[in-house]
């Protein structure tokens, strides 16, 4: 079963702190690379989450995002740090006298780095919480992956029906096709006969054939559907697989055009390579 490489999940929780909520965005890319945005007290999880994401994801430029948002009972224990207010203060007492109007602003004297302190909190708790949120957000990142590569397996595979048709009409065309050249050949060189070999004539002919000769080329197609076929059905990522199958399936639709001496195969060759082209931007979506 193949998986999309595009994908959004998101998940959260409660925690002593506050709400903690993850979400995670992907879009295709060669490689997987994480880029992870974390408030200051799961920084220190950072390395964790990156093998947790690396374990579930092979593929795929990752955003990982959380947030804690307090729900006010974490705050409900603040306290102020007298020692560092009466320094405050014995610096303003030594300076009234230099600056009578100077005034203290209670909000600005909050700011202050060190005057609010927090009651110490488990981070283990919190980092634990964390992690069991960012499995949970995983979990429904591969199932809407696995959701979405179903359907880019349904666009692939209608793809490769129709290239399985073309290969079958083609081949259908080939004995018209060969005995139409033969009779065009013969007929051209029906002035060349007297006096010229018979056996070199027809070893020419066949030449000549064998030049625009496809079945080796449909043969390949019909090889290349089959391992495609195959692809789709594995369970491990296999998106790089399926790119280099676009660029076989593409070589092959070049020859035939190349070779083609009728209106049909040429244009059979055209309507290859925009069913193959369809399928490889589809294919860059895919781990």
């Amino acid at each position: 079963m193949i998986r999309s490489m595009t994908a959004y999940a998101s998940a959260e929780n409660a925690t002593p702190l506050g709400l903690l909520s993850c979400e995670l965005r992907s879009v295709n890319h060669r490689y997987l690379e994480l880029s992870p945005r974390l408030p200051e007290e799961l920084r220190a999880l950072e390395s964790q989450m990156r093998e947790r994401v690396a374990a579930r994801l092979t593929r795929g430029k990752v955003d990982l995002g959380m947030r804690l948002r307090s729900n006010g009972a974490a705050t409900t224990g603040l306290q102020l740090n007298d020692v560092l207010l009466g320094q405050l203060a014995q610096a303003a007492a030594q300076l009234a006298p230099r600056f009578p109007g100077l005034t203290t602003d209670f909000v600005g004297l909050l700011g202050v780095d060190g005057v609010m302190v927090k009651p110490e909190v488990d981070q283990s708790e919190l980092h634990a919480a964390a992690l069991v949120l960012l499995d949970q957000a995983l979990e429904d990142m591969v199932a809407t992956r696995l959701r979405e590569g179903e359907r880019l397996a349904g666009f692939i595979t209608e793809r490769l029906d129709g290239i399985a048709a073309i290969v079958v009409q083609v081949r259908g065309w080939l004995p018209e096709i060969r005995a139409a050249l033969r009779q065009k050949l013969e007929t051209k060189l029906a002035d060349f006969r007297q006096g010229t070999d018979a056996t070199r004539l027809e070893q020419e002919l066949v030449l000549q054939l064998s030049r625009i000769d496809v079945d080796e080329e449909l043969d390949r197609l019909s090889a290349h559907l089959s391992e495609a076929r195959r692809i789709l059905k594995l369970s491990d990522a296999n998106g790089r697989r399926l790119d280099f199958l676009m660029q076989e399936f593409n070589r092959e639709a070049n020859t035939l055009g190349s070779k083609s001496v009728d209106q049909r195969t040429t244009q059979a060759a055209v309507e290859l390579k925009v069913l193959i082209e369809q399928m490889r931007e589809q294919v860059q979506n895919i781990e």
